[in-house]
């Protein structure tokens, strides 16, 4: 063993100074016996012949390193080479041959077999078609001439040109926006008899019969097929515009709906304020048009939400007249207010009369179908014809129909023909094409006209317009197609809108001439809506039982100290024109249910939104004793048909028309509140502000009853789609 004390002395001695002639005779040694080395043809030990696989790789990749030859540039070469090229292999299969300066055809990969046969032993072809007859090649010639003309030979391509050329190969998606070039020119001449026809569309790919021929084709030959290379190469080499990526944004297209803007009713203080005033809305457009646009993924413009149509949209059981003798019967619930603690509704419904089916008067309808250019879309002419299918099959064999259709100019399709004549009237809608552009005006004039010529004493006599906007010929303004539908609707003709896909909607306008022509305004977006507007709802759509129907509701200031109307903004009328005959309101057809819903605060609850006055509230003399307990008395008005005399419904509102709960009250009432609700909140009202989509969802669930067409189911959806949307508030 080793003393540590030895191994100590060892430490601390210290390390001697390195000489200069040893290392010098060192090094000498070394590059002695290196050079000896390199002079030496056998292996010290064994021969290189004799050395095992595993040893030969290690000798290999020793000899490799100690010589240095892989640097790091090489070794990412190496590597990225292969890949690139199997990558430039797959992108060039479907690349076309590459056509030099010379007019010459060069035959790429992509051309070539996996497994070519051998060419047969031929004299080198130097035309394309040694074979041609002469007139061929002189048109070839002419073509070449006219190409060379224009195009200067091509040098060759630098390596971005090639690569912007792959890309556009890349992008089949956007070849369509290439515009073909001008047949004189000479380009893309192909196709036709000789090679001298021309391609009116632009289609960068070979067909497949092209490649199929190119495939056979001998060696040398195959490029040499005239039909695509030709016209490939004249289009590479004109200028084309730059193709628009797949993955890049595509710009949105733009929404010129016209939709008209409204406010929403205020709180109105009953001392102040005592009488509301409307006329009734049995329209549905807006449903509709919420509906798309939640199912399309976006919330819909507050605008595009009216409350009541939206309520009115659905069909309930309210109780109806017992005869003819009086067209509707009013039912007024009271109930507590389920997003307001504080505050009550006062729901008033309405239902018309129901005619039965042979009771009902004959019909005399004008298809008025707008068939200018911008109709043609799946969800416009073709929803369009289908929906007018579906009501021609629910008219009685006495029912008269004609059609009229309007772009650049109104024409007559069909004149009044009997619906026994199922097939004609069908065929005639099916031959319907888009094309023009929309004289809706003239179109109009001319649809009354035939209604006159067959017009029907004591019958349904209504043009029934289909259209997706605007008419941008003739009497374009809202005002002036307003006073034209004023003026033949004193000859008993009614008109009623139904409005098709979106985009260019003109819903102001639809409103507009709906209500003034005694008509209803419907928006269809699916062929399902478009039965229940013309099939399960046909009744109520084209047999009116009352007209000019109009609601004036009075508060008692004793009992109720503020007030507001859900929806009907645009119905709104004033007090004087309740009386007045002269003043246009809305109609109600057959069986057909409407509903207003107040939501009013009693006097004393602390809900007020208003404050007093400072110096005292107005004095309200209503004798002290009578009425005293009536929350409200609300009257309508209305005239028949054929009458221009309004008559008058009186019904007071008292404690006997209240219920103790909400949950007390009917489903029907229930659900409707549930929906005014819904549409309230899409509105953003500051009412509904706290009231969230899932309490909405509750209501309308536990009051869903009798659905035997899904509609409130469908509703339910919508309601989860909103909360989705919004945020889930």
């Amino acid at each position: 063993m080793v003393d540590d004390n030895e191994l100590e002395r060892l430490r601390d001695i210290a390390v001697p100074a390195p000489d200069g002639e040893a290392k010098a005779r060192a090094m000498a040694a070394a590059m002695q016996a290196f050079d000896l080395d390199e002079k030496t043809s056998t292996a010290p030990q064994g021969t290189s012949a004799g050395l095992r696989l595993t040893e030969r790789a290690r000798k290999l990749w020793r000899d490799i390193m100690q010589r240095k030859l892989i640097a790091t540039p090489a070794i990412t070469a190496l590597v990225a080479l292969p890949i690139a090229g199997y990558a430039a292999f797959e992108m060039l299969k479907e690349q076309p041959p590459v056509i030099t300066g010379n007019g010459k055809i060069i035959e790429t990969l992509a051309d070539k077999t996996v497994e070519q046969k051998p060419a047969p032993e031929k004299p080198e072809i130097k035309e394309p078609l040694a074979a041609a007859p002469a007139t061929a090649k002189k048109t070839d010639a002419d073509a070449e001439t006219r190409a060379n003309s224009q195009v200067a030979p091509a040098p060759p391509k630098p390596a971005t040109e090639v690569d912007s050329l792959l890309k556009q190969e890349a992008a089949p998606e956007a070849e369509p926006a290439l515009q073909p070039a001008p047949a004189e020119s000479g380009q893309l001449a192909a196709g036709g008899k000789d090679g001298a026809g021309v391609i009116a569309g632009y289609s960068p790919k070979r067909s497949a019969d092209e490649l199929e021929r190119a495939d056979k084709a001998p060696a040398g030959v195959a490029a040499a097929i005239p039909a695509s290379p030709p016209a490939m190469a004249d289009s590479k080499m004109m200028v084309q515009p730059a193709p628009m990526l797949s993955d890049q944004m595509q710009p949105q297209e733009e929404n010129r709906d016209r939709i008209e803007t409204f406010k929403t009713n205020p709180v109105h203080e009953t001392a102040q304020d005592p009488v509301s005033t409307f006329s009734i809305d049995v329209d549905t457009a807006s449903y509709s048009f919420v509906r798309r646009s939640l199912k399309e993924g976006s919330l819909p413009d507050p605008d595009t939400v009216r409350v009541e149509e939206m309520i009115n949209y659905f069909p309930y059981g309210w109780r109806g007249p017992d005869s003819a003798s009086t067209p509707f019967n009013s039912t007024v619930t009271v109930m507590p207010t389920p997003w307001n603690e504080h505050t009550k509704l006062m729901h008033v419904a309405i239902k018309g009369f129901d005619v039965k089916p042979v009771e009902q008067p004959k019909a005399n309808l004008v298809f008025l179908i707008d068939v200018s250019g911008s109709m043609d879309e799946p969800d416009k002419l073709p929803l369009l014809k289908s929906a007018f299918r579906l009501l021609v099959s629910k008219l009685k064999p006495d029912d008269t129909v004609s059609i009229v259709t309007y772009a650049g100019n109104a024409g007559t399709v069909l004149m009044p023909t009997k619906a026994a004549e199922k097939q004609k009237i069908l065929a005639a809608i099916d031959n319907l094409e888009p094309g023009g552009s929309t004289a809706g005006e003239e179109g109009i004039r001319e649809a009354y006209k035939l209604a006159q010529q067959s017009f029907v004493k004591d019958g349904v006599n209504r043009v029934m317009l289909a259209t997706d906007g605007d008419f941008n010929v003739g009497q374009t303004d809202d005002d002036d197609l307003k006073r034209l539908i004023e003026k033949e609707r004193k000859t008993g003709v009614f008109l009623s809108v139904f409005g098709f896909g979106r985009g260019n909607l003109n819903d102001q306008m639809m409103q507009t001439i709906a209500q003034n022509g005694n008509g209803t305004a419907a928006y269809i977006d699916t062929l399902a809506e478009a039965e229940k507007v013309l099939v399960e709802d046909a009744s109520s759509t084209l047999f009116t039982i009352a007209k000019d129907v109009k609601i004036q509701v009075e508060f008692n200031p004793a009992k109720v100290s503020e007030y507001r109307l859900v929806g009907y903004e645009t119905r709104a009328l004033k007090r004087e024109d309740f009386n007045n005959d002269r003043v246009d309101a809305g109609d109600i057809g057959s069986g057909h249910s409407v509903t207003a819903v107040y939501e009013i605060t009693p006097k004393g609850s602390g809900g007020e939104q208003v404050d007093p006055l400072r110096y005292g509230q107005a004095k309200v003399d209503n004798g002290g004793v009578a009425n005293a307990d009536e929350y409200a008395f609300v009257k309508i008005r209305y005239k028949l048909p054929s009458e221009n005399v309004s008559k008058l419904i009186t019904t007071p509102v008292t404690t006997a028309n209240e219920v103790s709960s909400f949950d007390a009250a009917g489903a029907d009432q229930r659900f409707s509140v549930a929906v005014a609700a819904f549409g309230q909140k899409l509105r953003d009202e500051d009412q509904t502000a706290n009231f969230g989509y899932d309490r909405i969802a509750e209501i309308a669930n536990a009051a869903r009853g009798a659905d035997p067409f899904g509609y409130r189911a469908e509703f339910l959806s919508l309601v989860r789609l909103a909360s989705s949307l919004d945020g889930n508030k």
